[in-house]
């Protein structure tokens, strides 16, 4: 699953430069985030860095993007490669 920013962002700043596949990104309110980009951190960090760092808890797993942690390293290793 994708890792989804609920409406109580406060716009800190602070998930954005933690994301290693830059999927989080300013959306006309609050933050967003991309799930075609976002691999809950699966192939960089145990845990999602966003969620880690966010001090309001707004960072919750995208009930609408389901994927297993065999389809997000899959994920990871396609955005890798496109970097690369």
């Amino acid at each position: 699953m994708a890792m989804k920013i609920t409406d109580e962002c406060i716009n800190c700043d602070v998930c954005e430069p933690e994301c290693p596949n830059g999927a989080i990104y300013m959306g006309e309110e609050i933050y967003e985030i991309d799930p075609d980009l976002c691999t809950e951190c699966v192939g960089h960090y145990d845990e999602p860095q966003c969620v880690e760092v966010c001090p309001v808890d707004c960072i919750i797993v995208d009930p609408d993007h389901e994927e297993t942690r065999e389809e997000l390293m899959a994920k990871y290793e396609r955005i890798t490669a496109e970097k690369g």
